[in-house]
């Protein structure tokens, strides 16, 4: 699987950004993907998530209410759109993705993800107060 992300930048807090992950590679009808982030210092974390079929996304608590994720079929490609952004959600974000059954979304998102060998390269989101 071959990912692209972008959509990374500067905002003020309160503000909106949209992220997006370009995805093609896929060898199973049946994948997860989702977005991860990474602030200085801390270990990864998973943040969204979604899959094939009629499942519902995984949001972490942090994010429910502020971010959305949705796919783009037409063009492979997910978004992560992030309002009301927040000082602490300022990291490195990135997108990876598994051939996986969307019965192991959650986690995946969770703590699955850290075997995961395909990841989009990452893109800086920065809050400021």
């Amino acid at each position: 699987v071959q990912l692209q992300a972008s959509g990374g930048g500067l905002v003020q807090s309160g503000g909106s950004l949209r992220l997006s992950c370009v995805a093609s590679g896929f060898t199973q009808d049946s994948y997860v993907i989702g977005w991860f982030r990474q602030a200085p210092g801390k270990e990864r974390e998973g943040v969204s998530c979604l899959s094939t079929g009629d499942y519902s996304p995984y949001y972490r608590d942090s994010v429910k209410g502020r971010f959305t994720i949705s796919r783009d079929n037409a063009k492979n490609t997910v978004y992560l759109q992030m309002d009301n952004l927040k000082p602490e959600d300022t990291a490195v974000y990135y997108c990876s993705a598994e051939d996986l059954s969307p019965g192991y979304l959650v986690s995946w998102c969770i703590n699955g993800w850290k075997d995961s060998p395909s990841w989009g390269q990452g893109t800086l989101v920065t809050v400021s107060s």
